[in-house]
């Protein structure tokens, strides 16, 4: 348990009474604009969900341009921004933003984040392409297995060719190896 001791009045009226939440969502963005350091996070708070982030654009510009927020803030909300934004057109909206800013260097870390995100998503790809064929190669194989019994049990060549979905070509391999 967390020690209260050294500020019990302070502890009791934070713990015990009832605080004030602020809902963002009705009030208006112009008002949002006047907040100075914290007007980019309400804002992003405020239509994070419900908008394209394109819309907002210009605002982000102007409150980001306004170095209300240090670099550290900037970085948690360009990720923030990323991860739970929406816009049709992501490439199109970080660049814009990119290109109308002056700090280069949280820019380069979305473009790294961006450059990040492509090759996870070519290495899983590569890594499911490669089981797909290993598994196709497998089933291949165990088909090959199959023919190769029935062809030792007697079974003529058209029939395992029929069961086993293999080709001619691949049945005569099968009994020139056996």
């Amino acid at each position: 348990m967390y020690l209260i001791d050294f500020h019990p009045e302070l502890a009791r009226r934070i713990y015990s009474e009832p605080f004030p939440l602020v809902d963002i969502t009705v009030i208006p963005d112009d008002d949002i604009m006047q907040h100075r350091r914290i007007a980019l996070l309400e804002l992003l708070q405020k239509h994070i969900r419900q908008r394209d982030l394109m819309i907002l654009l210009e605002r982000l510009v102007t409150l980001i341009s306004a170095e209300y927020t240090t670099e550290s803030q900037l970085n948690s909300l360009l990720s923030y921004m990323v991860q739970r934004g929406h816009t049709d057109q992501p490439q199109v909206f970080y660049r814009e933003l990119a290109n109308r800013l002056p700090q280069e260097e949280s820019m380069m870390t979305l473009a790294e984040w961006f450059e990040e995100q492509g090759m996870q998503k070519g290495v899983q790809e590569g890594m499911l392409e490669g089981k797909r064929e290993g598994l196709q190669e497998g089933k291949t194989e165990e088909r090959r297995n199959i023919a190769r019994r029935m062809l030792e049990s007697g079974m003529t060549r058209e029939a395992v060719a029929q069961i086993t979905t293999l080709t001619d070509d691949e049945i005569e391999q099968i009994i020139r190896w056996r």
